[in-house]
């Protein structure tokens, strides 16, 4: 159910045609796993708290620094040196105080993938790295959990869903093997 201050922040959300508060609540009853919150995981991660899903788990072991900061718009200039994930959560709090933030201080491995993905409804990899790519697109198929895939590059950007659950491909569809150490940019 949905308190009357979720009524006032979400209006615009449940008058539209076709959402409702149904739908809301389904968002509020929600979980996503943001893995990265640098420059795809920082906007992904502010759309979907003030969205209202109700639980956001972020990984992350950076620090911030000004290099990130034209990009990676969830942090500032006086947090220079701190924690992302720290910042991060500070600042998603701030925006929708009605949702769980989760904080994950390590590295999304191989070793660890599973137990993670497993504890959220959708991933979403904003990651920079192909180990990191394949552990999680892995562990979603194994988990039967939708992975939403981003990736930048100088001007150019890529971005799909991958849910072989429903009958879709899955990102070893698209790039079976990881590239050679050195033979594509992060």
């Amino acid at each position: 159910m949905l308190s009357p201050e979720e009524h006032k922040r979400y209006k615009r959300h449940t008058m539209l045609a076709g959402f409702g508060e149904h739908a809301q609540l389904r968002l509020k009853s929600g979980s996503v796993l943001c893995i990265g919150v640098g420059g795809l995981g920082s906007p992904a991660a502010l759309y979907l708290a003030a969205a209202g899903v109700g639980r956001i788990g972020l990984v992350d072991t950076d620090t911030i620094s000004s290099s990130n900061l034209q990009r990676q718009i969830l942090f500032s200039e006086d947090q220079v040196g701190q924690s992302k994930l720290d910042c991060a959560a500070a600042r998603l709090r701030s925006i929708n105080p009605h949702i769980e933030i989760i904080t994950h201080h390590t590295r999304f491995t191989a070793e660890n993938a599973l137990e993670l993905v497993s504890q959220y409804d959708v991933i979403v990899d904003g990651s920079d790295n192909f180990p990191t790519r394949f552990a999680s697109a892995d562990a979603c198929v194994l988990a039967k959990k939708p992975n939403i895939y981003g990736s930048i590059f100088r001007f150019e950007g890529q971005m799909s869903v991958f849910a072989p659950h429903l009958g879709g491909p899955c990102y070893r569809c698209m790039l079976a093997e990881p590239p050679p150490e050195g033979a594509a940019p992060t």
